[in-house]
C-alpha cells in the first residue's frame, strides 16, 4: 500500500511540475501582456498602508494562526480514528475541531496575538473586524449559492445518470476516468464530488489493473476533477470577489489556467501509461 502510495506521488510530481509551469509563469505572462487587472483597492491598501501597530507580529506567530484552524481540524480526525470515541480527550478534540468552533477560535486569537499583543487598541481591532464583514458576507452568499447548486443536481441524479453512461462505454481507461471526472465537475461544481464519484464507478472496472496502471488512473481522475472551473463552483466566485474581477476576466484568470492543468495532466498520464506498461 505504502509502495503504490509513493509511485503515485512520484507520477504526480513529475506530471504536475510541467503543468504548473504552464499554467503558471507561462500562461500568466501570456495573459498579462493582453488583459489588464485593476489591482484590488483593499488588497492594495493592505500592503502599500503603513503599519498602525507599534509591533509587528512574527512570522511563525502569522502562521500559526492561519494554520490553527488546520490543525484543530486535523486533531478531531485523529481522535475519530486512533481514540476511544467516548475518551474525554476525543470529545474535547472533536468539538475544537468543528468548523464553526475552529474557525471562531482563530479569530478570537487573531485578535489577542495578532492585535492587542502588539499593542493594537481594542477600538482598531473592532474596526478592522467590522471592515471585514462586508467582504466575508458576499463570499458566503456566493459559496452557499454554488453549494446549493451542486446538491440540486446531486439530488437530480446527475452522478447515476453519468455512471450509466460510462458503464457502455469503450475507451481507454485514462481517457474514461478524465472524461467521467470533467462531466461530473462541470454538472455539480466540486472537485469532491468529480473525484469521490469517479472512483466509485471505475472501481469495479480497475480491479485487475497492475499498481501502475491504477496510480495514473487516479491521476488522470485528479485532472479531470479541476477542468473548467465555472459559475457553479463556490471557488469560482471566491477568485471573482477577492480579487475585484468581472465574471470574464475570472473565466480567462482561473478557468483557463485550471483547464490548463488539468490537460497537461491527461496528457502526462497517458504518456507514461505508454511508457510504462
Amino acid at each position: 500500500m505504502h509502495a503504490d502510495l509513493g509511485l503515485t506521488m512520484l507520477l504526480g510530481f513529475s506530471i504536475a511540475i510541467p503543468a504548473v509551469i504552464l499554467a503558471g509563469p507561462i500562461y500568466g505572462n501570456w495573459l498579462s501582456k493582453r488583459m489588464h487587472v485593476d489591482e484590488p483597492a483593499e488588497l492594495g491598501a493592505l500592503f502599500s498602508a503603513p503599519p498602525k501597530a507599534p509591533r509587528q507580529p512574527s512570522f511563525g506567530m502569522s502562521l500559526l494562526i492561519i494554520l490553527l484552524p488546520v490543525l484543530l481540524m486535523l486533531g478531531s480526525t485523529l481522535a475519530k480514528v486512533a481514540m476511544s470515541p467516548e475518551s474525554s480527550v476525543a470529545l474535547t478534540l472533536r468539538f475544537l475541531g468543528e468548523p464553526l468552533v475552529a474557525l471562531g477560535i482563530a479569530v478570537m486569537a487573531a485578535v489577542i496575538c495578532l492585535g492587542w499583543a502588539n499593542g493594537m487598541p481594542r477600538e482598531q481591532v473592532g474596526g478592522t473586524l467590522r471592515k471585514s464583514l462586508a467582504p466575508i458576507a458576499v463570499l458566503l452568499l456566493t459559496i452557499g449559492a454554488g453549494g446549493g447548486l451542486k446538491q440540486t443536481l446531486l439530488d437530480a441524479g446527475v452522478s447515476q445518470t453519468i455512471s450509466k453512461v460510462a458503464e457502455g462505454a469503450h475507451m481507454p481507461y485514462l481517457l474514461l476516468a478524465w472524461l467521467i471526472a470533467v462531466a461530473l465537475r462541470q454538472a455539480t461544481g466540486s472537485a469532491t464530488v468529480a473525484t469521490t464519484t469517479t472512483a466509485g464507478i471505475l472501481a469495479p472496472m480497475m480491479a485487475g489493473l497492475a499498481a501502475t496502471q491504477s496510480s495514473l488512473v487516479a491521476l488522470a481522475i485528479g485532472a479531470g476533477s479541476v477542468f473548467f472551473c465555472h459559475v457553479n463552483d463556490a471557488g469560482f466566485w471566491m477568485v471573482r470577489e477577492y480579487f475585484g474581477l468581472q465574471l470574464k476576466q475570472t473565466i480567462w484568470v482561473w478557468s483557463i489556467l485550471q483547464t490548463i492543468v488539468s490537460v497537461v495532466g491527461l496528457v502526462g498520464t497517458l504518456l507514461w501509461w505508454h511508457w510504462l506498461t
